[in-house]
């Protein structure tokens, strides 16, 4: 497994996207309180940026800007046509103040 730092977590602003690119990968990272989660930056839909995106946070969700497709930060399923494919899900962790993502 990869882990990789992704930065501090007081680096992340809560309920907004951050693109980031780790490795190879660019994604998007979305802060909760003390949650994080990370997907794919991509919307499955089009190829677009989620990190353009809007996060609800009562929902759990980020909308992709271009067409309106939503997708749980949960799991990265699609929730919401046009989008019919989840987007990639990476495990991400809290340690000593930092932002980890597994990208293996």
């Amino acid at each position: 497994m990869n882990v990789v730092d992704a930065g501090a977590l007081e680096d992340f602003a809560d309920a907004t996207t951050r693109q980031v690119t780790l490795g190879d990968r660019v994604v998007v990272i979305v802060r909760l309180g003390d949650d994080v989660y990370v997907l794919d930056d991509r919307c499955s839909h089009e190829d677009f940026s989620l990190a353009r995106g809007t996060v609800d946070p009562d929902e759990c969700t980020i909308e992709c800007a271009r067409h309106g497709a939503l997708f749980s930060l949960k799991d990265g399923e699609a929730l919401t046509l046009p989008a019919t494919h989840p987007v990639r899900r990476y495990e991400a962790t809290v340690r000593d103040g930092r932002v980890e993502v597994s990208v293996a």
